[in-house]
C-alpha cells in the first residue's frame, strides 16, 4: 500500500455556498491528467500522474485522500471542494473507486466537483451521492467551466471543446438528481479587447443565470506553460483591469462570486499598482457577503488610473484574425 502522499494543494478557507457563508476545504488532486487538454490559458493541464496501470492510479489518488484525511479533521471545515486536472466525474481521469473514497471522505458535507460537462451523467452523479449524501442540505454542486456563452469565443479564445447547449443539458442532469450547478465564467481569455471582454462577461453572466445556482467570474492569468503565456511575453495579452471587474459585478443581477487570483501583479489581473490592493480586498469582502457597498466605496473613490482604463475601453481594437487558413 503506498504511504499517504500530498495533494497538488490544500488549504482551508471560506465559501458562500447557496447564500450561506461556510469554512471551507479545498483540495488540488494529482489525477490520470485531463483528456482535454487544450485549453489556452489552463495550466493545471500539466499536471498529470504517470501512473502505469489504472490500479496504481487509484492506489495514488486514495493515497492523497488519505493525506487530507490525516491532515484536516472534519470538524474544521463545512464545505468540501475538488478539483483535479481536469473533471472529477470522467472515469477515465478519476476512476469510479475514487470516486467513492471521496464520498467517504466528505460524507455529511456538501461538496463542489468540479467536471466539464460531457462528464456529468445521471450514473456519475448516482455513484456519487450513495456515498456522500447523508442528509446534509445540498450535498452536491458541480462546478463547470462554462467561460462564456458565446459558442464562438469559447472555441475560438478558449478551445473549450463543448458548447453552451452542451452546459445547459448537465446542469439539466445535475437538477433533475437534486444537485446544484455552478458555472465559471473566464473574463478575457485571448484575443478580446478589454471592452469585449468586458461586455461578453455581462452577456454571459444574464444568459447563464437560469441554468446555475452559483455563478463565479474567474479573471484571465498569465500560467506557465500556455498559450496565453507565450502571447503575454510577446505584449500581445493583458490580463483584464480590475476596475473591469468591479463594474461588471456591481453591475450583475445575480451575486457573482470572484477570487481575483493573482491580483495586483503583472500576470494577473491589475490596474496601476496604487489602488490593486484595496479593490481585491473589495471583491473578496463582496465575494462571500454579496454585499455591493465595499465595491460600491472603491468605485466611488476612484484612482488616476480609472482614466487609463476607460480610455483603453474606447480605443483599444481587436486584432484582426483571417477566418481560414
Amino acid at each position: 500500500m503506498l504511504a499517504s502522499v500530498k495533494p497538488l494543494a490544500s488549504w482551508k478557507g471560506q465559501d458562500r455556498y447557496f447564500g450561506e457563508v461556510l469554512p471551507s476545504l479545498t483540495g488540488i488532486f494529482l489525477s490520470g491528467g485531463c483528456s482535454w487538454n487544450r485549453c489556452r490559458m489552463c495550466g493545471y493541464k500539466n499536471d498529470r500522474n504517470s501512473c502505469a496501470s489504472r490500479d496504481e492510479l487509484i492506489t495514488h489518488m486514495n493515497a492523497q485522500i488519505a493525506w487530507i484525511s490525516e491532515n484536516f479533521s472534519a470538524g474544521e471545515y463545512g464545505l468540501g471542494k475538488i478539483f483535479t486536472s481536469g473533471s472529477v466525474f470522467d472515469p477515465n481521469e478519476v476512476p469510479l473507486e475514487v470516486l467513492d473514497s471521496f464520498g467517504n471522505l466528505f460524507a455529511g458535507k456538501p461538496v463542489i466537483a468540479e467536471s466539464r460537462a460531457e462528464y456529468v451523467t445521471e450514473e456519475a452523479l448516482s455513484r456519487f451521492l450513495k456515498t456522500l449524501d447523508q442528509g446534509q442540505a445540498h450535498p452536491l454542486t458541480v462546478a463547470i467551466g462554462l467561460e462564456t456563452t458565446n459558442d464562438a469565443i469559447r472555441e475560438k479564445s478558449i478551445d473549450k471543446g463543448f458548447s453552451f447547449a452542451d452546459f445547459i443539458r448537465a446542469a439539466d442532469v445535475c437538477h433533475e438528481a437534486g444537485v446544484g450547478v455552478k458555472a465559471y465564467l473566464m473574463m478575457k481569455p485571448l484575443f478580446l479587447t478589454e471592452n469585449e471582454a468586458l461586455l461578453d462577461m455581462q452577456t454571459s453572466i444574464a444568459e447563464a443565470a437560469p441554468y446555475a445556482d452559483m455563478i463565479s467570474m474567474n479573471l484571465c492569468t498569465v500560467q506557465g506553460r500556455t498559450e496565453v503565456e507565450q502571447y503575454w511575453q510577446r505584449g500581445s495579452f493583458r490580463p483584464p483591469y480590475l476596475w473591469s471587474a468591479v463594474k461588471v459585478l456591481l453591475e450583475a443581477n445575480v451575486p457573482v462570486a470572484c477570487d481575483p487570483v493573482g491580483g495586483g501583479f503583472r500576470r494577473g489581473p491589475h490596474n496601476c499598482g496604487t489602488c490593486d490592493k484595496e479593490i481585491v480586498a473589495a471583491i473578496n469582502a463582496y465575494s462571500l457577503s454579496a454585499d455591493k457597498s465595499e465595491l460600491q466605496k472603491v468605485w466611488d473613490e476612484g484612482c488616476s488610473c480609472r482614466e487609463e482604463w476607460e480610455y483603453v475601453l474606447e480605443n483599444e481594437f481587436s486584432w484582426n484574425m483571417p477566418l481560414t487558413q
